[in-house]
């Protein structure tokens, strides 16, 4: 896989592109899950297709190669040797960091949230494989994460080497390139299909995701709502998360773009007992689709996000009916569930 940098020009004349890195297996697949759309006809429902953004790499899969092939170039442009960034203990986005930065020849320091020692497996696994450099801090000391990010970047500076700090899911206004870029794949991918679908659906966590494809959807003329579902937090957070994010954008690449027009939607109803905690009704909701087509969900994003989906087509929230189509975004996360696999019963 070539890993260079390039600059691409937006669909739209307002606006261009910044620079990014050829990381990620894209175009993604994108197909309708026949079986799951079958069983949905019961209660009125449509017919479901799947964006593989789960398939974006091997061990880095998921979602965060999009915003990283924008992030990481921007790091090298700065002439940066180390970058730090944060998360869960399980994150998908700093396991992503770890590989990638491995891959680029960065160091990488993760900055990890979790009240016990945990047990290498999983996301954290691959991390120590990588090579990153990880510093464990509790919740309570996650609340001052500025001062740890600057911590870090003055200890770096002080050695003579230069830092570049990414949020926590990559999720700010360089980053939402990622999924601005996905939007326009995803025209593509309509187009092919003739599709129109009534709603473009997504696990959201940190909020970049959410924030590049409402922009995304604009640019690129594509006259689909986004819906977000929720794994943490409150839909107003997540209103005023993803309006820091587009303003920032904003700020950064300046453009005439009304963001007062973006409508940003998130169902809060299905986080469960909270972040990287999942009931088992999710547990038994991943094991019915891995099952019935093959699909494997995890249970911090996507498993929560495509249950509340399934959950409110049965309630009738989606009224297309069975002539209209819908799309869900598969984030990734399988190192997750692998995590949790004593969540699942075997």
């Amino acid at each position: 896989m070539a890993v260079t940098a390039a600059t691409y020009a937006i669909v739209s004349p307002m606006i261009a592109y910044p620079d990014k890195l050829d990381l990620a297996q894209t175009p993604t697949p994108f197909y309708p899950l026949e079986r799951l759309s079958a069983q949905l006809k019961t209660f009125g429902g449509p017919r479901i297709w799947i964006k593989r953004d789960d398939l974006t790499g091997a061990a880095t899969s998921g979602n965060k190669i999009r915003k990283l092939e924008f992030l990481l170039a921007d790091a090298q442009n700065q002439g940066c040797d180390t970058v730090i960034t944060s998360g869960g203990v399980q994150s998908n986005h700093c396991r992503a960091v770890a590989l990638l930065g491995a891959q680029l020849g960065l160091k990488v320091h993760l900055l990890l949230r979790s009240d016990s020692e945990p047990q290498p497996v999983g996301n954290l696994l691959l991390d120590h494989l990588a090579g990153a450099t990880i510093s464990h801090y509790s919740v309570r000391e996650f609340k001052r994460l500025d001062s740890l990010f600057e911590h870090w970047r003055d200890h770096y500076q002080q050695q003579g080497g230069k830092a570049y700090t990414i949020p926590t899911g990559g999720s700010n206004g360089t980053g939402i390139w990622g999924y601005i870029n996905a939007a326009a794949e995803l025209a593509g991918d309509f187009a092919r299909h003739n599709l129109k679908p009534q709603a473009i659906v997504h696990a959201t966590g940190s909020g970049g995701t959410q924030a590049g494809l409402v922009l995304g959807c604009h640019l690129h003329g594509l006259d689909t709502p986004v819906k977000a579902y929720a794994v943490c937090d409150s839909s107003a957070y997540f209103k005023a998360k993803v309006g820091a994010d587009l303003n920032e954008w904003q700020q950064k690449y300046p453009s005439e773009i009304d963001l007062s027009c973006l409508v940003i939607d998130t169902c809060d109803s299905y986080i469960g007992p909270g972040y990287g905690q999942a009931d088992a009704a999710i547990f038994d909701f991943i094991k019915q689709l891995a099952a019935l087509e093959g699909v494997l969900l995890d249970p911090v994003y996507t498993g929560k996000a495509f249950y509340g989906l399934v959950e409110d087509i049965k309630k009738g929230k989606y009224a297309g009916g069975v002539n209209s189509d819908i799309v869900f975004i598969h984030t990734g996360g399988l190192f997750g569930l692998i995590a949790q696999q004593q969540n699942l019963g075997y």
